[in-house]
């Protein structure tokens, strides 16, 4: 069964700034490319990845691209493009969209002191660029309104593909609260729009929370055909790194069953990004071929 990371960075703050990032934090702040990344997808049978950008920024969109040239398992590339810029955001989509792999465009909004920053006029004719190119959005939503901004969204621009990342984020901490409560029925309005999808990833519940009840509401909503998979990584070094946290979430996606399971594994993913087969994946089919 193929299986895909349809969730993880590279970065090499040395060579391009992240605001975001504390230079004091020794896990996050430091350089990881390709050869950190191989090791776990050799270990848990990743056929391929695709690679989300990291900054707001021409300098990490350049960056992932030539990585990526010299890694055959990114098989997609979340870039970026400056949005509120309508016309600038044109010239760089023309230009990105001349170099193999492109799959789709992000921005932090989650760093942005406006949560309804994506309302902004400006905005929203950015991102008609992308609906009218057919090119889905990555949202970083980790407040409620980012998802009542989402649903407004959906109604102005019913052609636009969207992905949550992370599911939005659980508010874990109050699995009983009227937080999670929200999260539930935001998820569930937005999950009405059949042009929205979501990542399970980046998930990191307090040790001993159960993660299955969090993605069950997830597939009550969207189904396993709007549900992608993703590591996260290197953000996953947070949480005890790679291997514990990929195979958490396996764990959850499998005991769905193979059927269900095959959706989240990689189906979803190369249907929503439009992937090319993996590498092992298109050699295997040779291979059958010249048999």
């Amino acid at each position: 069964m193929t299986l895909i990371d349809a969730h993880q960075h590279f970065w090499d703050p040395a060579a391009v700034a992240y605001p975001w990032m504390d230079p004091a934090d020794a896990v996050i702040h430091r350089r990881y490319g390709p050869e950190h990344l191989a090791p776990h997808l050799e270990r848990h049978g990743i056929d391929g990845t695709v690679l989300v950008q990291s900054a707001d920024s021409d300098e990490d969109a350049d960056a992932m691209f030539a990585v990526a040239a010299a890694f055959p398992p990114v098989l997609g590339i979340v870039g970026y493009v400056p949005l509120e810029d309508p016309a600038r955001a044109a010239e760089r989509l023309a230009q990105l969209s001349e170099r193999p792999g492109l799959v789709g465009i992000r921005t932090l909004i989650h760093d942005r002191p406006d949560p309804d920053w994506l309302l902004r006029p400006s905005v929203v004719d950015g991102l008609r660029l992308l609906e009218q190119a057919d090119l889905p959005f990555d949202l970083v939503a980790v407040l409620p309104r980012h998802l009542e901004v989402l649903l407004e969204l959906a109604e102005r621009l019913p052609g636009l593909r969207v992905v949550i990342d992370h599911l939005a984020k659980p508010p874990f901490s109050g699995s009983g609260s009227g937080d999670a409560e929200r999260w539930r029925d935001l998820l569930t309005a937005v999950a009405a729009h059949p042009g929205v999808y979501a990542k399970v990833s980046g998930l990191y519940p307090p040790p001993g929370t159960d993660l299955r009840p969090w993605v069950d509401h997830a597939m009550e909503a969207f189904g396993p055909e709007r549900l992608m998979l993703g590591s996260d990584w290197p953000i996953a070094e947070r949480a005890g790194g790679f291997d514990p946290v990929w195979s958490a979430l396996v764990e959850v996606v499998d005991g769905y069953g193979p059927q269900v399971a095959a959706q989240l594994r990689s189906e979803t993913a190369r249907r929503f990004y439009r992937l090319p087969d993996p590498p092992r994946a298109s050699q295997a089919a040779a291979q059958r071929g010249a048999r």
